[in-house]
């Protein structure tokens, strides 16, 4: 008999786990690897958010506060979620966890009962089936093209829906492909998901980091009743480069949040009270620091995409990201052919490649879904990239 519970036993290893293992083995030999694979911005977070983590350690705040979140940060986001997003929640709809992905499990677990379907887009952030699973749910996945660039369409979306469907996870900006929905497209999706009265998992994390024009779109925004259908996920991470200290928060219906608040008062209670001081100081200080850090990532996307419209002729190509830091590679083009006697099979095949023999570490495509692609973050210096993006050309002129 199985010590291990059904739902531990579902949940599908990292295929990145080994990748970076033998990245960091390489690493400790003394080789220079050059790493895409990080999800994270490359910069300290900035000094005021620090130290007001440390005023607060001063001031004796390390006790236990209300397992939802401080009452001056839901406040704060409250503000926040108005001024950004025109998304109007009272504090009482706001829960503060461990992280924005620490919010989507609590989202998923709150709603999803074991049989539910929950419609994802693919290519999709890895960890979205997983919780699914976790959770009893069933993940059903809606492929976009390249074409499209990697967006779904409502009516895509509309296809898929059965009468076992019960929620859509809704990501923009993108992870992994940059991808950023317009007005229109969401309006197009949210008359959908009111038409079938389907409860919506958006994944905001990325907002702040959208380039070439776009506009963020919340998809709550849209009316009173897409407003009580969403669960809207955001956090501190990526906007303020705050990963390490874990926070994230959600807005839903009154409904929800409350019975978010209690299950999180059993399995957490609450984030860590620094942190909560440090991330007031995030919502209501200034803005330079994370547009400093914006503007490094534009150049960096721009260089990079520069980069590899130079490299068509050898048979790579992308599709153009419009938000967060990633960029899909094209590599299905390889597929079928050798280097040394081996064979390309798929995207695990060719990032093993690269990084034994052109020491750069990158997320094979199959983890997201899509094998035909590699995922590139430019969460990296600018000399790193550039020299790691010349080691995949070379690598690749001499696949035969």
């Amino acid at each position: 008999m199985s010590k291990l519970s059904q739902r531990v036993a579902n949940i599908a290893p990292s295929m990145t786990l080994a990748m970076s293992a033998r990245a960091a083995e390489l690493k400790a030999a003394g080789e220079n690897v050059i790493s895409f694979g990080v999800g994270e911005p490359d910069f300290n977070t900035p000094a005021h958010i620090i130290q007001a983590a440390k005023d607060a350690l001063d001031k004796g705040y390390t006790k236990y506060v209300a397992a939802s979140g401080l009452p001056a940060l839901k406040k704060a986001v409250c503000k926040k979620f108005k001024d950004d997003n025109n998304l109007e929640y009272q504090p009482s709809q706001i829960v503060i966890s461990n992280g924005a992905k620490h919010s989507i499990f609590n989202a998923v677990f709150a709603t999803i009962d074991p049989g539910d379907e929950v419609i994802i887009p693919s290519p999709y952030w890895l960890t979205y089936p997983e919780v699914v699973k976790c959770c009893g749910g069933v993940p059903v996945y809606v492929t976009t093209t390249r074409e499209s660039g990697f967006k779904m369409s409502a009516e895509q979306f509309e296809a898929a829906i059965t009468p076992k469907t019960k929620m859509l996870i809704f990501n923009t900006p993108g992870n992994p492909t940059g991808a950023v929905y317009s007005e229109e497209e969401i309006r197009a999706i949210a008359a959908v998901c009111e038409k079938h009265d389907i409860l919506v998992l958006a994944d905001e994390i990325y907002e702040k980091l959208i380039y070439g024009g776009e506009k963020h779109f919340s998809i709550a925004s849209v009316s009173p009743k897409m407003m009580d259908l969403t669960i809207t996920v955001n956090g501190v991470s990526k906007s303020y480069a705050m990963t390490g200290w874990r926070l994230g928060y959600l807005g839903a219906s009154p409904e929800i949040a409350k019975a978010i608040g209690s299950f999180q008062s059993h399995a957490t209670s609450n984030v860590n009270t620094m942190t909560q001081y440090a991330t007031l100081a995030a919502l209501e200080g200034p803005i330079k620091p994370m547009e400093e850090m914006v503007k490094a990532f534009a150049a960096r996307r721009n260089k990079m995409m520069e980069i590899l419209d130079g490299l068509k002729d050898i048979g790579l190509d992308y599709v153009k990201p419009e938000g967060a830091f990633y960029v899909m590679l094209l590599c299905d083009k390889f597929y079928g052919k050798s280097y040394e006697g081996k064979v390309i099979r798929g995207s695990m095949d060719l990032t093993e490649m690269l990084l034994d023999h052109a020491k750069v570490a990158l997320t094979p495509g199959i983890c997201f879904g899509d094998d035909e692609c590699i995922r590139l973050s430019y969460a990296l210096s600018m000399e790193d990239m550039v020299e790691g993006l010349n080691r995949i050309a070379d690598f690749l002129r001499k696949v035969k």
